[in-house]
């Protein structure tokens, strides 16, 4: 596991309907971050975003700001790579599949590259908290080639 890297497994409870009858399935319930989690050394925003089947979203990563993901639909493989000079696990890469049925947050420290690809038929619905706010002007996002040949990660496994 890449250092600084936290996951957090979600626990998905039943949820019970409003209606007397006992025969209805009104879904699932789950706390997905709370201020007690220690997961975040800050609040900066919340973004959503949707990615379709086969789609590569890789790779960038941030200079300020530490993201954390909740995949909430589909299937993503998400992969970290480590470029932190100080880290003891300086260019490690490491996967971590989530979404439906394998809820968690994953926490990406500053300095670690990432990205996902959509695994499945179904769309990935992808929120991402970060410590910092989104800065049009400046924006905290290094980009990187998902087929860069220092991370050297094949995405058809």
């Amino acid at each position: 596991m890449i250092d600084g890297v936290k996951i957090k497994e979600l626990k998905v409870r039943r949820d019970i309907p409003d209606t007397p009858d006992s025969n209805t399935q009104a879904g699932f319930l789950m706390e997905v971050l709370r201020d007690d989690d220690n997961l975040l050394k800050k609040f900066g925003q919340t973004t959503f975003t949707v990615a379709y089947p086969g789609t590569i979203k890789a790779f960038h990563w941030h200079k300020k700001q530490d993201d954390l993901w909740f995949v909430a639909t589909g299937k993503a493989k998400v992969v970290l790579h480590d470029l932190r000079d100080e880290s003891p696990t300086k260019g490690e890469t490491q996967i971590i599949y989530a979404g439906v049925d394998d809820y968690k947050l994953i926490v990406i420290p500053v300095g670690v590259a990432h990205g996902y690809q959509v695994v499945g038929d179904e769309p990935v619905l992808l929120f991402y908290h970060t410590t910092e706010s989104y800065n049009a002007t400046e924006p905290d996002e290094q980009r990187i080639a998902y087929d860069d040949k220092e991370i050297n990660f094949d995405w058809s496994k």
